[in-house]
């Protein structure tokens, strides 16, 4: 790759960036939860998310479903926490063992098998619902869908990008 060619991809790459802060500023007063300091964290992840998806739009489409899953199933060992509440030392690690058991199959399924998106969006799920006030399961899956499809989007928007300049550059 020509230094030319890496330095457009690389402003490129920061424009993008500049302007996921700025839908942020403009959209985390809309969110139901958050809205003084937003969620700009999760759209950057969920770019990350994009990159080790394969950086296609098969891809893009297994990390999208794959925060869907991993957010549900959040909510799924929530749930099952509060049934072994009579434990509140084992309550939260045996329900994270049983659908973290359930969810690792899904890698035999096409299209859902992407688990570190699963994983990826738990952590951002549990990460809302634990330091968020006011968060439910609702608003707080609102808000990682929106962020987290931005960020995907963006990845999607950054090698698209970032291919057509190379070509146009290298010719």
């Amino acid at each position: 790759m020509k230094k030319i060619s890496f330095a457009v991809g690389a402003a490129y790459t920061a424009l993008l960036a500049f302007v996921i802060v700025c839908i942020d500023q403009l959209i985390k007063g809309c969110m139901p939860i958050g809205s003084v300091k937003g969620f700009t964290y999760i759209a950057f992840v969920a770019w990350a998310v994009y990159f080790f998806s394969g950086c296609t739009g098969k891809g893009g489409i297994r990390a999208a479903l794959g925060y869907v899953i991993g957010i549900t199933f959040s909510i799924g060992i929530i749930l099952l926490s509060g049934l072994f509440a009579a434990s509140p030392f084992l309550a939260v690690p045996l329900a994270v063992f049983i659908v973290v058991f359930v969810v690792l199959y899904l890698e035999k399924i096409p299209w859902i098998d992407l688990i570190p998106a699963m994983f990826v969006a738990s952590g951002c799920y549990f990460g809302i619902m634990t330091y968020v006030p006011d968060a439910t399961f609702a608003t707080a899956a609102y808000v990682e869908i929106v962020y987290g499809f931005i960020g995907l989007l963006f990845g999607w928007i950054t090698i698209t990008g970032k291919t057509a300049f190379a070509k146009k550059i290298e010719k």
